[in-house]
């Protein structure tokens, strides 16, 4: 058996001992991806811990290779060596040990990329970074949809943290309409703590942002038409977020409150749009130009 060379799924495993929970080997390109996955979740110096953990060597000039390839490496020599899958649900569990992260968003988007890619092997990545046997997804496109949680997607987004924090509760539990009816209370919050007026929703806006009102709370030089036209677009924007998800909370039915997956997406991206421009905005004194 060649270095690198990785035992294909269809092997039958061979049980170390008899206790020991059956794990096919992975192929290749699974071992592959998913290492290409976990690489960019860890640092160089890290890498020799990892692979120590898997009671493997590196073979001289490996430390030159990117760090995708020693850990698959790694994860093949010893995958190779046993005749199981053990080895990367191993790597996996060391590296998304959820302390290895900065937030809990670097985790969930860093455990969907790795779902994307087991589930088709019948394992997931659980919230506390272990990993467990789940169904087998029977396409990509089903991988990634179980896979890519709303989280995840907010996450690569880049969403503003302010919005994640006001709606964290209703995106555990896919809440989707709930999710942004809280977003959109967190820029409302933001624009009352920025200007120091009270109100809510569209009156709100009209009384900090619109050209009438000065404007108190500004988004640029409103030096030119073209200036002056942002302006009045940004304000008009949030008033739409206000009226979409928030008025119809307060008088429709709830069986009609009912949001997609990919309305939420949207509506919570223009919220982040809006808290980065609130968060760069000018708070003007009454006549200042």
């Amino acid at each position: 058996m060649k270095a690198g060379q990785v035992l294909v799924s269809e092997t039958v495993p061979v049980m170390a001992q008899p206790t020991t929970p059956v794990v096919p080997a992975f192929s290749a390109s699974t071992v592959e991806q998913v290492c290409k996955v976990l690489a960019d979740a860890v640092t160089g110096p890290q890498i020799p811990n990892l692979i120590a953990a898997l009671k493997v060597g590196e073979s001289s000039g490996d430390e030159q290779n990117a760090k995708w390839k020693r850990l698959f490496n790694a994860v093949a020599a010893r995958q190779n060596r046993q005749q199981d899958g053990r080895p990367l649900l191993r790597l996996i569990s060391e590296v998304m040990a959820p302390v290895r992260f900065a937030s809990q968003a670097d985790l969930d988007a860093t455990r969907a990329l790795v779902n994307e890619r087991l589930l088709l092997s019948g394992y997931q990545v659980l919230a506390d970074g272990k990993v467990g046997r789940a169904r087998p997804a029977a396409t990509l496109s089903e991988a990634q949809q179980r896979a890519d949680d709303l989280r995840a997607e907010l996450a690569r987004r880049c969403v503003h943290p302010d919005v994640l924090r006001f709606c964290r509760a209703e995106l555990l539990q896919q809440n989707y309409f709930h999710a942004v009816l809280e977003a959109s209370k967190s820029v409302a919050d933001k624009l009352r703590t920025l200007s120091a007026m009270a109100g809510d929703g569209t009156p709100l806006v009209d009384a900090t942002c619109s050209l009438g009102s000065g404007p108190r709370v500004a988004f640029n030089g409103l030096a030119t038409e073209w200036e002056r036209s942002e302006q009045t677009g940004i304000a008009t924007l949030m008033k739409g977020l206000f009226s979409t998800f928030r008025n119809p909370a307060a008088h429709a039915p709830r069986v009609l409150w009912a949001t997609s997956r990919t309305d939420a997406l949207d509506m919570l991206t223009l919220a982040s749009m809006l808290h980065r421009r609130l968060d760069d905005a000018t708070v003007r004194r009454p006549g200042q130009q």
